[in-house]
């Protein structure tokens, strides 16, 4: 990393996305949305500075996995954190979430921006993308039919994987 680099990568670490006078904060409400342990929200924030970071830095686009989405999702609606004190204060640019158009032409592009972006980390951080966050291509695209339930309302019982013969 280059001295600017390793400035930005330090900015990014100790932003804070908890607001600690907040009896109910981001990371409690990321892991009450996604039914995630507290533990387990706590590393996908310090993957989703990963990731902003190396989209600060690459030369190309990016994509993220589903998880860290998620974390982005949650966090372009704090948006004074996320536009002024993020991308303004700290990025000292805008960073914009754009959704696929659909078709082919767009799963293979996310697809290849994805590995790409996998790659980077790799490159940056020498090591590999812990696989629970950044699980393989046929996983992160091929789980995408969410839906949005209320659990205090509905239960909800995960589905048998049968073993194919």
């Amino acid at each position: 990393m280059t001295e600017a680099q390793k400035t930005l990568w330090a900015n990014i670490q100790d932003f804070e996305l908890d607001d600690i006078a907040s009896d109910f904060t981001f990371t409690d409400r990321l892991a009450r949305e996604n039914g995630w342990s507290l533990e387990f929200a706590l590393r996908t924030v310090f993957e989703y500075k990963k990731f902003i970071f190396l989209i600060c830095i690459a030369d190309h686009p990016l994509t993220p996995s589903d998880q860290v989405d998620q974390v982005w999702h949650l966090h372009l609606i704090y948006t004074e954190s996320y536009w002024i004190d993020f991308c303004k204060n700290t990025l000292n640019r805008d960073i914009h979430h754009g959704p696929t158009k659909g078709g082919q032409a767009e799963k293979d592009k996310y697809h290849n921006w994805y590995e790409e972006t996998k790659k980077l980390y790799h490159q940056v951080f020498q090591e590999q993308p812990p696989q629970d966050i950044w699980p393989s291509s046929r996983v992160r695209f091929g789980e995408l039919r969410f839906t949005r339930i209320n659990r205090h309302r509905n239960w909800v019982i995960p589905k048998l994987r049968l073993r194919k013969r």
